[in-house]
């Protein structure tokens, strides 16, 4: 059980890592700084973004709970890929500051739901 938890730990370091790296970098890209283009910005989400993913498959290989068998985490899944998509618009692709803007705010809005859903275990945030 220590093990488990030890990973959970991880998993929840690195989510709040991933999470608050996005939000500097996109305040950076509201401010048209330069420092995202340092190195280090570049390779450091993918870091921190590959332990989240390993930590994630750890933990549902150990609990035996997994995507599209358990619809909260399925959900989670199918929310993650929006997020990176948004995400991707918002940081890189996006033609327009408008375009970004409203992708930037989809993937926050994306991300809290992906939190909402693992502290909940309910896809649609039933607390009732």
């Amino acid at each position: 059980m220590i093990g488990y938890l030890a990973l959970k730990h991880v998993h929840v370091g690195a989510v709040a890592l991933s999470g608050c790296l996005f939000l500097l970098r996109a305040a950076w890209m509201l401010a048209d700084s330069p420092r995202l283009q340092q190195r280090w910005v570049k390779v450091v989400p993918h870091l921190i973004d590959t332990i989240l993913l390993a930590s994630a498959i750890g933990l549902a290989a150990w609990s035996r709970q997994y995507p599209f068998v358990h619809g909260w985490l399925g959900a989670k899944v199918i929310a993650l890929v929006i997020y990176i998509l948004l995400g991707t618009v918002a940081l890189k692709r996006g033609r327009t500051r408008g375009i970004r803007v409203a992708a930037l705010g989809g993937a926050v809005l994306t991300f809290t739901y992906i939190v909402g859903v693992a502290l909940t275990r309910d896809p649609g945030w039933n607390l009732a």
